[in-house]
């Protein structure tokens, strides 16, 4: 009978996952499961080029190599339960499938505010299906925009909703300063400056206590006492961890699934996990596990978990140094770019401009330990260029220590 590797979840990290499994060796059998009845898209423009109507949907889908044009697609099927003993996975249609190897890459879904109010108008952005809808009630014309969290997605939608038009657009977040936790004290008031001056309103170090309106929202009450009109919410308030199908299994999910440096769960040789579910440590950095939710790491944990797995089942050896990727993000809101490199959050205790200023294109660096751990640049594509010139030096850098 042909062995086979389940990969449970089918947007970029499986697909990744499978296309890796080949590179690395692997010729039995591949499935894929995913519960959207979309092929692998990319995301980060969901929130910026495809809501502002500037690529259309269709632009976003991954055209697969070669090498997984036999690979089985099981799309709109949810993985629901996975028994490790018996290596068995199943399915919401009732159907049960055995594995020799499993791949989880379930990924992530929006949080959901629990407040009191009506459903209709609020929205989240994690799947081409929820762009559309947002797209549609935001071309309206003359939308009065909440957005509930002040992160990423948060001021990229916000950006993009001034843009389309919207009559006012006002990003509540508990927390002091928008995207604070990531990019620490410094940048963050530069990025507000920004936005501000850009027409953005904020309403900062308060949370939402509940909605306004009978069959759709008008409003969103503040726990400060105020009350923001609203014809659209979006709710950007971080992300949970598709991993309740692998309850059972005596896993750590208290984060994604914990994960050893090979990216294999539960110290079971024939699971391992990759893409923004997976709960690593970072040999560059402390070794202390984390969840990192950056577009480079579904790429980056599909070749390292495919080797570690392949080697397993195949009995051939792969190099199995321990996992230690260079993290990388950029987010594009209004006319500028935060483009990083490396791990600033380990280094926001001691941050420096490096090049530049904060009213201007400026890269900042993030240290710990004596030295550099992470850049981030803010402005146009000349502060982008010079942040990736630390790359290097990022990648030269000894580990950190615990």
């Amino acid at each position: 009978m042909n062995a086979r590797i389940v990969v449970a979840g089918a947007s970029m990290a499986g697909l990744r996952a499978a296309e890796q499994l080949r590179a690395a060796g692997w010729t039995g059998a591949i499935t894929l499961v995913g519960d959207e009845p979309h092929m692998p898209y990319n995301r980060p423009p969901l929130s910026k080029e495809v809501l502002a109507g500037k690529a259309p949907f269709e632009s976003l889908a991954f055209r697969p190599r070669a090498s997984v044009a036999d690979a089985e697609w099981r799309l709109g099927t949810r993985v629901v339960a996975a028994r490790f003993a018996e290596n068995i996975v199943e399915f919401d249609d009732g159907e049960a499938l055995s594995y020799d190897g499993l791949v989880v890459a379930t990924g992530m879904r929006p949080r959901r505010l629990r407040c009191p109010g009506p459903l209709a108008g609020r929205h989240t952005v994690r799947t081409i299906d929820d762009a559309q809808g947002l797209r549609e009630a935001l071309t309206r014309t003359g939308a009065r925009v909440v957005v509930v969290g002040g992160g990423f997605i948060g001021c990229e939608v916000a950006a993009t909703a001034l843009a389309l038009g919207a009559r006012e657009v006002t990003v509540v977040d508990p927390l002091p300063l928008p995207m604070v936790g990531p990019l620490g004290e410094l940048l963050a008031r530069a990025l507000l400056k920004r936005h501000e001056e850009r027409g953005v309103r904020f309403a900062l170090g308060t949370g939402v206590t509940g909605f306004t309106g009978d069959d759709h929202v008008t409003g969103v009450a503040l726990a400060d006492g105020t009350v923001l009109p609203a014809d659209v919410v979006v709710e950007s308030v971080g992300s949970v961890a598709n991993t309740e199908w692998l309850d059972g299994n005596g896993l750590d999910l208290s984060d994604g699934v914990l994960t050893d440096e090979h990216l294999r769960v539960g110290g079971r040789p024939d699971v391992v996990a990759v893409g923004d579910v997976a709960r690593f440590p970072n040999a560059r950095y402390d070794g202390l596990p984390r969840r990192v939710e950056h577009w480079c790491i579904p790429t980056d944990t599909a070749k390292h978990a495919a080797k570690t797995l392949v080697a397993q089942l195949t009995g051939t050896d792969h190099d199995l140094s321990p996992f230690a990727p260079l993290p990388t993000f950029w987010s594009d809101q209004h006319d500028f770019r935060l483009q990083s490199f490396g791990a600033p959050v380990l280094g926001k205790e001691d941050v420096r401009v490096l090049e530049g200023d904060l009213d201007g294109d400026v890269v900042v660096g993030y240290h710990a330990a004596g030295r550099l751990a992470g850049v981030v640049a803010l402005g146009g594509q000349a502060a982008a260029a010079a942040a990736s010139r630390y790359r290097a030096e990022l990648l030269k850098q000894p580990a950190l220590t615990a």
